[in-house]
């Protein structure tokens, strides 16, 4: 096996780790209810999966600043009701690939747009938690609004720094355009999975791209 390119690895969680979707979309459906608005088709809400909640509810939901404000705070409400982990499943071979990278010594970190404490919720509920260094998330700030890509990045490079991990080479595994543009900033290369949420053209930018694990492997653990 070659030396890894890569001195540690990033990794999304909602499309990339987990598929958290049977849980996701009736509760966007029942925010929208709440407003008495009809809800978006299936096939546009799984588009909403990844991005920042209100970033969706703004952009793709059409609502006010207040309006979405108050959505985003109702789905963290459902979100609680229901378990961070409900309705959680992992995508296949996707632990058999946290095992080889961190078999391999490579060091590992979360680094979502998902609310923190969610990612934690479904790291532990599957016992994944010993897999990464440390784990980053979506952090609010004083108005309630969860941060972006890349400040969620740039956290975990810090953490993983402060741990005494060699953050010079790091590349972060996405699913989304968003990955790739918070990334782009911090000069992360992303590779792009095509199992999660992402649309045709959204892999754009990307350093590769991986429609399976054994590909995703083969990339960041190459041989001969």
């Amino acid at each position: 096996m070659r030396v890894p390119p890569y001195t540690c690895v990033l990794w999304d969680v909602d499309g990339t780790i987990a598929d958290a979707s049977a849980g996701i979309l009736p509760r966007l459906a029942e925010v929208f209810d709440s407003f008495g608005l009809p809800a978006p088709p299936v096939a546009e809400l799984s588009q909403w999966i990844g991005p920042p909640m209100f970033e969706s509810f703004r952009e793709r939901g059409g609502m006010s600043a207040e309006d979405a404000h108050i959505a985003v705070r109702r789905y963290r409400e459902l979100a609680a009701r229901d378990g961070y982990a409900a309705s959680v499943r992992i995508y296949p071979g996707v632990v058999e690939a946290l095992r080889a990278v961190k078999a391999a010594g490579i060091p590992q970190a979360t680094a979502s747009s998902k609310p923190e404490n969610q990612v934690l919720a479904i790291l532990e509920h599957y016992s994944l938690l010993d897999d990464f260094v440390i784990v980053a998330g979506a952090l609010p700030d004083a108005a309630g609004l969860h941060d972006g890509k890349e400040a969620v990045l740039r956290r975990a490079l810090d953490r993983l720094s402060g741990a005494g991990v060699d953050v010079s080479r790091p590349v972060l595994i996405g699913d989304r355009l968003h990955d790739i543009e918070g990334a782009e900033p911090l000069g992360v290369p992303v590779i792009f999975v095509t199992w999660g949420f992402g649309e045709p053209g959204e892999s754009d930018g990307s350093v590769a791209v991986a429609s399976t694990t054994e590909e995703l492997l083969g990339i960041l653990l190459p041989r001969g």
